[in-house]
Order: structure tokens, then sequence, then C-alpha cells
């Protein structure tokens, strides 16, 4: 219960903290002393349970439960107080209450709150007395070099499997026409899916194939996922194909191809009788790669009854494993410890994924005899378990050893289905909008979430997988992590209820998930009803696909009261309470007025994702909590200049925003903005009237999209913080480049539909010198005057569309850092000198770069 305790406290905190902004206090009859007073009592609750969350006693339980009730109580309290004020301040509200009456009740409520935490209080400081000075023992960060590989990053051939790495891509590439299924079997943890992506991203295996694609599978299978992952189209960019469709494109993409297809995780021979009707036997050596924990899938699948079984590691080998994910290096540099880590290591029995992540427990603690010896004696513990369960409990050795905050971290991964992938800002966000990320003293939470989350990557508990130069790294959790995951979950008794509200309308019988957003049709909705804890303001009407109803409504406190289907919808249906998160994608216009009125009410709201509204509310600026506004081709109204103005401290994301003015208002307004993509409409208007030269003034912002027509680079002047860059249509004369080329910081640039115009383009020395990528897309640019010295810090650039460029300078591969170049519909004479760059750097002993073509990868013969 200690977990759902302290992210209990953590909402409560960060709410008391919300209504207590300056913003807040102008509009809001509250007793600040009173909230004050209780801000304290919650942070001596959190630091206590941050110290001393492993202790187990019944006494303990019980008053960690209460803590939950009681903030989960007193969140509610504060909620209704606060919407009924806000709404009694709209102009259109017809229940007009008493604010003294409302504040002294209020108070009473939150007076009863404060004696019950007085009670939690004495009752753990009696506790504490009765324990001693002294706290558990726990793993406390050592400060020395350790290596955060994952086993899906970075090195991803793991300790003890050159072998088998070997074995199977002499398999992969060796004369045999026919189509050949090759599987790898071995149980959970052994590190099949971690061989089968080294194999996958071997440079002998990218240059053999023409086309490789991978698709997790896993026990509940659904076909058209596969599909979709194997086509490498997105959820949310699909078009409502039948899987016989995809197929069917899937069959014309790999025709005449030679292909390598990984579907990791088969659990039934089912699912390969459901796909081989979509892979075509070309003759040309494609080969399919599976993976799977059973031997009769293996057996049934392997082509002329062939397979490759992955074995346990010997002790030695998991010593070197260990030393490579303790120290960075396969040897240990102490010797006090050798004997204690071998026998640490000869306790997890030889499967890969429990000795990484006890790699990863003892990576973060202290290098002390002490310490070892007591995960020593954890793991011997053990030594009765088998298979499965032995693994698992080493697992559980690694969670229990986790600081209270990052178990919360890792718990949140039960929301998510299994093999499902992520990105770091996605899941940042989600952990934010949960409110269970703790504020540190000069960080965003942002920040806080990106050290929790490498932390997690760092014990091995998240594994990140790399998804080449042009797209964000995926994360992932093993299985196994995630099946532990489920179980500690259900010990705290408590659930992570999803702040994020998703509007729809619907058409042709398609509806968007309330909670995963996803989108289903009607007919597989199935109602539901729950009964509530509390008479708490959490009610709304809500609509859930059956996967998410299944996940929820098993849980014993789910604050969504009633779940339900409904057709018509728009923004008056939204309801306030703990609304953090909220993405309107509705296919009809949207009333203004409406926005206007209900959208303030959203006090707390943190991340709002639109559509199809097509002006934002002037009112949007009086939401200090709000830290990301995504949109699309939306008008976002200037705020009006005032003395006590709200100062969006929080705001680091604005972008798809159209027309947008950068006045001194804004820029006052917005002092941590980070992140914008902005674009101008065709108009009579002056460019100065948008007051460009500002942005200049926005220290902090890390990556802008910008896009317009004939613009004149006088008008606008770019911060010197900027990291990536996107210009479309600008027509900027190739001359004013110097003007980018001199950002200090910038690292990614990307130039769209003639973002620059003009024959040729002459690069200076000294410019561009932390340039990474390089990315431009249909520009009439002829002559690329290029040479190694002008892009000292380049790894990748890629041309799209461009049909007068003569060739690529061959002075571009001596670039130390380039690994990669991709071309599309680019002239045949750019083709060649391309090939000749690679040619030239291969007989230099540089195996490193690679060349992309469209569907292919240069192979050089």
């Amino acid at each position: 219960m200690a977990v759902a305790a302290y992210a209990a406290l953590l909402n409560l905190y960060n709410v008391l903290e919300s209504i207590q902004l300056p913003a807040r206090r102008s509009r809001l009859h509250l007793y600040t002393q009173q909230l004050e007073n209780l801000q304290e009592k919650l942070k001596f609750l959190r630091d206590f349970l941050e110290l001393h969350s492993q202790r187990r006693s019944q006494e303990m339980k019980e008053l960690t439960r209460l803590i939950s009730m009681v903030a989960d109580k007193a969140e509610d309290l504060i909620d209704l107080h606060v919407v009924r004020q806000l709404a009694q301040g709209s102009d259109d509200d017809d229940h007009k209450i008493d604010p003294v009456a409302a504040l002294s009740s209020f108070c009473q409520d939150i007076s009863r709150v404060d004696d019950k935490i007085d009670f939690v209080i004495k009752g753990l400081t009696k506790m504490e007395e009765e324990w001693g000075a002294v706290p558990q023992q726990k793993p406390i960060a050592s400060g020395l070099p350790t290596s955060s590989t994952s086993p899906f990053s970075g090195k991803k051939t793991m300790v003890g499997f050159d072998e088998y790495l070997i074995q199977i891509m002499d398999e992969l590439t060796r004369n045999d026409c026919d189509l050949l299924i090759l599987p790898i079997v071995g149980m959970g943890g052994i590190g099949k899916t971690t061989l089968a992506l080294s194999v996958f991203d071997h440079l002998s295996i990218v240059e053999h194939f023409d086309m490789r694609n991978w698709s997790p599978v896993s026990q509940e299978y659904i076909v058209k996922e596969i599909l979709l992952d194997l086509l490498d189209i997105k959820k949310d960019h699909e078009k409502g194909e039948s899987a016989g469709e995809l197929g069917q494109k899937l069959y014309q993409k790999l025709f005449g191809r030679r292909y390598l297809i990984v579907l990791d995780d088969v659990w039934s021979t089912n699912v390969w009788d459901d796909l081989k009707a979509f892979f075509p036997n070309n003759r040309n050596g494609s080969r399919v790669l599976v993976t799977t924990r059973l031997l009769d899938v293996a057996r049934s699948l392997g082509s002329h009854d062939h397979y490759l079984t992955i074995n346990f590691l010997d002790e030695d080998k998991s010593w070197s494993l260990i030393c490579e994910k303790v120290f960075a290096q396969e040897e240990c540099p102490y010797p006090e410890l050798e004997e204690i880590g071998k026998n640490i290591a000869k306790d997890c029995d030889g499967l890969p994924l429990a000795i990484v992540v006890t790699g990863g427990l003892l990576a973060k603690s202290n290098m002390t005899q002490e310490y070892w010896k007591f995960v020593a004696e954890n793991m011997r513990s053990f030594s009765n378990s088998e298979g499965d369960g032995h693994c698992s409990r080493i697992l559980s050795l690694s969670y229990n050893h986790l600081p209270i905050h990052l178990k919360l971290c890792f718990l949140y991964w039960r929301n998510f289905p299994e093999d499902h992938q992520t990105s770091r800002s996605k899941l940042i966000k989600l952990w934010l909008v949960e409110g269970i990320l703790k504020p540190a003293e000069g960080k965003t939470l942002e920040e806080a979430g990106d050290e929790y989350l490498n932390e997690l990557i760092g014990r091995n508990l998240i594994i990140v997988i790399d998804q080449g130069h042009w797209n964000s790294p995926a994360l992932v959790m093993h299985d196994l992590l995630r099946d532990l995951c489920l179980r500690e979950y259900e010990k705290e008794h408590f659930i992570l209820v999803p702040r994020v509200q998703h509007v729809s309308l619907a058409e042709e019988g398609i509806e968007m998930c309330f909670i995963c957003g996803n989108e289903f049709r009607l007919e597989r909705i199935h109602l539901l009803e729950v009964n509530a804890t509390s008479q708490s303001t959490s009610f709304a009407s809500l609509l859930v696909c059956k996967t998410c109803q299944n996940m929820y409504s098993s849980l014993p406190r789910l604050r969504v009261v009633r779940m339900k289907y409904f057709v018509q919808t728009n923004l008056e249906c939204l309801h306030p309470t703990r609304l953090r998160c909220l993405k309107l994608s509705s296919r009809r216009e949207l009333e203004f007025t409406t926005a206007s009125t209900v959208l303030p009410l959203l006090w707390n709201l943190q991340i709002l994702k639109t559509r199809y509204l097509e002006v934002l509310p002037r009112k949007i600026w009086d939401i200090p909590q709000l830290r990301h506004i995504s949109t699309w081709e939306l008008t976002l109204l200037d705020p009006i200049a005032a003395k006590d103005c709200t100062i969006l401290k929080n705001l680091q994301t604005l972008t798809h925003v159209r027309d947008f003015r950068c006045t001194d208002e804004v820029i006052k307004r917005t002092p941590n903005m980070r992140k914008m993509a902005i674009y101008y409409s065709e108009s009579n208007v002056e460019w100065s009237y948008y007051c460009l030269y500002n942005l200049a003034r926005l220290h902090k912002l890390e990556r802008l999209d910008f896009s317009a027509t004939r613009f004149l680079v006088k008008h606008i002047a770019f911060p010197p913080s900027l990291k990536r860059l996107v210009l479309s249509g600008c027509e900027i004369p190739w001359k004013h480049m110097t003007i980018i080329g001199s950002l200090p910081n910038l690292k990614e640039l990307h130039l769209n539909d003639n973002a620059f115009e003009g024959s040729e383009w002459n690069p200076v020395e000294g410019e561009f010198s932390r340039l990474e990528k390089l990315r431009i897309v249909n520009s009439d640019l002829v002559w690329w005057r290029a040479e190694n010295i002008h892009f000292p810090n380049l790894k990748c650039f890629s041309f799209t569309s461009m049909h007068k460029l003569e060739e690529i300078p061959l002075s571009i591969g001596d670039i130390a850092t380039l690994e990669e170049m991709s071309l599309y519909l680019c002239k045949e004479s750019v083709i060649e000198s391309a090939k000749q760059i690679v040619e030239e750097q291969r007989n230099n002993g540089n195996q490193s770069l690679q060349l992309f073509l469209p569907g292919t990868k240069f192979n050089v013969s």
C-alpha cells in the first residue's frame, strides 16, 4: 500500500501547489495558511515513505491505506471547491452561491482531513521511534561509471551470444532460394529477442536483404496489427482497411524482393497460418525469423524441422555479463567483490534477463562487500525455485530495492498492453498528468521524469529500441518484467486513473476510447456500471473500448463512476474534475462560445490537443498549469495586455498555430517555451505585424517548425538555443543560409518544399559546427558545393525529390561522423555519386557508412 499512498500524496501536493499560484489566488476564495500547513504535513508523509517504504508491518499497511483514502478525499474536496468558484464566475451560471459560506464549509472539510493526517503522523512517528534512527537497508547510487546499456540498445549482442549470432546469420544467408522459416526457441528471459534484434540490425544482414520488417506477436495477437507493423503504418494513420486488404499491400510490397521478416514472441502456429498467404516465395533467399518459448511451435514452423535452441549461460559468461552491466567492462575492478559477485551470477542460473536486471540493481548500489553479501543472501533464498518462478523472484528483488518514486513510475506500465511500444516524451507526459512526478528545485517536471526514466533504463527495467537516425527510440518492457508489474500493481490495490479524456463525434459507427484513444466500432462497446467509493465529483459519461473496460473494471477503487457510449458530443459534456489532459478529435466544428465557457473550468488542465477547433479562445491564456498545447490549423487569439497578467511559466509546447503573433505580451507570458510549430497563410498583411523578430527572445526554445510563402528572412530572428529547425515553403535565397548556419546549438535541419531557392548552395566553413542531421525535401537545388570541412559533425542526410541536383560531392564521404545517406526520387547521377562515395569509403576501411535507396539499401559488391 505504500506506493499507492505515495501516489496519492504526490497528487494532492501538486494540486495544492497549483491552486496557490498567484493567478489562482486572485480568483479563488482560499484560506492560504490552512493549505500551506497541510502541504507541510504532506511533505513530512512523503519524506517518511521515501525513507521507510520497505518496512513491513500490519500497522504500517493500515496507516498507508488511510493516507491514500484521506489524500483522495482531500483532492476531491479541493477540486469541487475550485470548480464551483470558477463556474460561479462564468457568465451563464444560474446557481449563485455564497462565497463566504462556501469557504467556511471548505475550511471545515479540510480541517477534518487535517485531523486524520495528524492521526497518521502520530502513528508513523511512534513506529519510527520503535524502529530506531537507522532506516532499512536499501541501495544508494554510487556515482561509479556504469553501463546503462539495455538488451536492446547500444551493444545489442550480449556476452555469450556470438556463436548464436554467427550460426543464425549463416542460416539466413546460405544458398537456398526457397522461402525458409528459422525459429529461435528458449524460455522467457533467455535472450531470444535480443539475439533476433542483433541479427536484424547486423550490417551484413542489412546489406544482404532488400527489405527487413519486424512485428511483435504475443499470446493474444491481432492479425491486422501485425500487418500494420510489417507495413510500417502507424495505427493512428491507418485508413480503416481490412486485414485482407493490408495483407495484399504487404504481398505487393514484398513481391520480387529478398526480404527478412521477424515475428517476435510467437505462441501458436495459428499466427503463421493467418499470415503465410501474404509472404510470397520469390525464390530469391527470403527468410522469416521467429522467436518462441514453445518447442512444439519451433518444431512445427521450422523449415526442414530446423530450429535454434538458446541455452543458459555458463558461470563464466554469467559473471562476464554481470561485470559488463555493473562496471561497463568484462572484468571486476574490485577484487574484494569478485567472489561474492560470482556467487550472485551463479544464482541467476544462466538466465540473461535475470543477470541483466541483477546487474542493474548492483550498478546503482554502493560497491561494498556488505551490500553485495546482502544481495547474495537474497539470491540464495531463491535456489529452490525453478524456471520462470526462479527468474520472477530475482526480478522481484530488483523491484523491491527500487526507491519508491521509481516503483510508482515502473507500475504505470501496467496500463499498457503486452509488447506495447511508446516514446520517451509520451511516457513522461503520461506520468506528468497522473501527478506522479515529484517537483524538484530548479527542474521542470519533464526534466524530473527524464531522470526517472533514465534510472529505470539504467536498471534494465525498461528497454530502449533504437529506430534509426530519423525516428525517436521506442520504449518497451520485457514480458516477464510486465508480469512482475501486474503482480505488484495488484498488491498495491490502487489504480492510476487515466486523466486523459478523448472526445470525438461518431462517424459511420466509429468512436474513440476515453482511455487509450484508439478508434473502434460501436457494436464492440460493453456497458459498465461501477459503484463509486465516495460521493466525489469524479463523475463522467465515458466511452471505452472493450480492452480498457476489462482492464479497469476489475479494480476496486475505480474513480470513473459510469461508462457508456454516446453518439453526440460537444464540449459541454466535459467534466472538469481532475482532468489534466484533454484530446479533442471531432470531425465537426466545435462551438467557439462553448469552448470559451468550458475550457477555463478545466482548472488543472496541463495538456490540450485539438484537431478541428478553429479558434482557441483568449481565456486559454488564463490557465497557468498548461504545459503543452497541440493544435491543427488553429488561430490563437492574442492575450490582452494587463499589469497583473497570468504568466504561463509551465507552457513548453505550442504547435500548429496559424498566423501566430509573437508580440511582447506573448513573450512575457511564455518565458519557458521549448517547442513551437507555426505557419502563415498567404495574405496582404505586412510581416512586421507578426513580430517574428521576438522569437530570438525565447531563450529556451529548442525546436521550431516554421512554414510560410515568400518569406523575407530579415523579418525573423532565431534564438541561439535552437537544436531542431524545420523550414517549409519560405523560398529564401541560399545566400542567406548563413543565418541558419551560425546557430551555435543547431543539431537537426529540415528544409521542405523550396524552403530555400536557387541553383547553388555554397556552405561556409565554421558554420553548422554541431549539425548532425540534414534533410531536404522538394528543392530546385542543382549544385551542393559542400566539403568535409563544412559539416564536421554530420551523422546523416536525406534528400527527397531533388530532381535537379547533379551529384553528391565526393569529399562528403570524408566526414568522420557520417553514418547514413538516404536518397529518394533523385537523378541517377546523384545516386551514382553516392554509390561511389560508399565504395571509396569501403576501400579505405570505413564499413559504417550506409546508403539507403528507395525500398532497399545499397550493397557494395
